[in-house]
């Protein structure tokens, strides 16, 4: 069968299931809107250890960890652990793998990576290669502040276009059709296809602009997935970009409506969902954690009781680095989707 749809896109025959998530947030997410969905909410943000990137890899795996206890199972269950991060080298997902002890396969793209990291899952356990595997991606504001932008204590003021980075970790376990589990955590909840995309660079080197720079990979990916299964926007309930903010979304639909896609109606942005205005956080959140905390904790619980019945999970990443920036590149975007299901389509 091919499962090939165009030139982007593709179907999962087999269907994989979610079956279970996990979300560790700090106190700051827990005061946004979503705040009483979340598993376990961190008040203090470097959950007692020396720094605040052992305290996200200490999340993450604690995300992951959760989400296999939640359906009786451990570490040593799963086939694999796939995720990452956006520190240098993804190290928080690398030091959780080495905590958890599971195979491990290391997942960049930088705000996209929990997309990517669960249509890869996918495709392995549609193809045979896993039955139970576990999905996760962090990130830390501080700890990025201090990686991409300004040591806090710098008191740097943030710029009209800027995102707070989420504080979080977020983790989804897929299983296969025909894995047992007596009392998973989601029973309707499956992964039908999706959309790898492509690298996209509208020459922005702002790195306190990440909407302005994602948007357009955003704006692609999703047109892409729409030509190639020749549909229409209504065909999802929602259709969920990862963290945008205000002023990355506002582009996205004029990028869409352009291209012939009119998706005011049915679009979401997960950066403008964590966080309430009332927040202050300028242009809403980002990050990594961003789009695979609002998953866990809201999305999937809404597929699973039919208040969705089918979206388009789009997570979108900037792929910089402190180095890029420093000699003068413009701002590369990539975005990955996810078909997200119920069972009765």
């Amino acid at each position: 069968m091919n499962k090939k749809r165009g030139e982007q896109s593709f179907v999962l025959p087999s269907a994989p299931r979610i079956v279970s998530s996990a979300s560790y947030v700090g106190p700051k997410e827990a005061e946004g809107p979503l705040g009483s969905s979340f598993d376990v909410v961190c008040e203090d943000d470097t959950l007692g250890l020396d720094s605040w990137e052992a305290a996200e890899s200490r999340m993450l795996e604690s995300a992951v960890r959760l989400s296999l206890s939640k359906i009786g199972r451990t570490p040593a269950d799963i086939d694999l652990f796939m995720g990452g991060d956006l520190l240098s080298q993804i190290i928080s997902a690398g030091f959780a793998a080495r905590g958890l002890r599971t195979p491990f396969i290391g997942m960049y793209g930088a705000c996209s990576t929990m997309a990517e990291s669960i249509i890869t899952a996918a495709m392995l356990t549609d193809g045979g290669f896993s039955r139970l595997s576990v999905c996760g991606a962090s990130s830390h504001f501080s700890s990025s502040e201090r990686q991409f932008r300004y040591p806090l204590e710098m008191g740097t003021q943030t710029t009209p276009t800027s995102q707070r980075t989420v504080t979080g970790a977020g983790a989804v376990a897929v299983a296969s059709s025909e894995y047992a589990l007596e009392k998973p955590v989601f029973r309707a909840v499956r992964i039908t296809g999706g959309t790898i995309g492509r690298v996209c660079d509208y020459g922005i080197t702002d790195a306190s602009n990440m909407g302005a720079a994602m948007a357009p990979a955003a704006a692609s990916t999703v047109c892409a997935h729409l030509r190639d299964n020749g549909l229409e926007p209504e065909f999802y309930s929602e259709i969920i970009t990862g963290d945008l903010g205000s002023f990355g979304s506002e582009m996205f639909l004029e990028l869409c409506y352009a291209e012939g896609y009119d998706l005011t109606a049915i679009h979401r942005d997960c950066g403008l969902t964590v966080y309430s205005k009332e927040q202050k956080t300028v242009c809403g959140g980002s990050g990594c954690g961003c789009c695979s905390v609002v998953l866990a904790s809201h999305i999937l619980p809404l597929l699973e009781c039919g208040r969705l019945s089918r979206v388009l999970f789009t997570a979108t990443g900037a792929l910089l680095s402190p180095l890029s920036v420093l000699q003068g590149e413009s701002i590369p975007a990539i975005a990955h989707a996810a078909v997200l299901e119920g069972d009765e389509q």
